[in-house]
């Protein structure tokens, strides 16, 4: 006599149980891999913000404070905000940096350029979408710019940035 054990009574638990341990496996084995968030996400995102909060501020030279920036004064500052260090030039910040390749810039790196016929003599804050902030000299104030206007485009040297990998 043949036995249907879908059928029976008595092996529904059973099948029950195994259809339930198949959607269990077949559902972990399916999940996608997520890849590990950004650890730096917070302190870039306060970074910008820093910088941005600064808009407006006048160019002071030797400044490290919202009273007044100068380029390497305001990196600095938007750095410390986010609690990392940097050294205050911005030929020293650039020493320091690790470097990165133009293509790979991410909102918080340092843009550096010579603008000065030195190598480094001017920083400022990438903050996406080709962009930066920065503070450019005598009688302006902390601005946005672009790094496709050719001014900077002919005078960008580097690339880099102080957080951890």
């Amino acid at each position: 006599m043949m036995h249907k054990l879908s059928t029976h009574p008595r092996y529904w638990p059973l099948l029950a149980g195994l259809g339930l341990l198949y959607l269990l496996l077949t559902g972990c084995a399916s999940q996608p891999k997520i890849a590990p968030a950004d650890p730096n996400t917070a302190a870039r995102a306060t970074i910008v913000q820093t910088a941005q909060r600064m808009l407006g501020t006048p160019y002071r030279a030797g400044g490290h404070s919202p009273r007044g920036f100068d380029c390497s004064g305001l990196a600095s500052y938007s750095y410390n905000n986010a609690g990392i260090a940097i050294p205050r030039t911005s030929a020293e910040q650039f020493r320091a940096a690790h470097p990165i390749a133009q293509q790979q810039l991410q909102p918080g790196d340092l843009v550096f350029f010579n603008i000065k016929g030195r190598t480094i003599s001017h920083v400022g804050i990438y903050v996406g979408s080709g962009q930066f902030v920065h503070a450019p000299g005598y009688g302006k104030r902390v601005r946005i710019e672009s790094l496709s206007d050719n001014y900077w485009r002919e005078r960008m040297r580097g690339s880099g940035h102080y957080f951890r990998m």
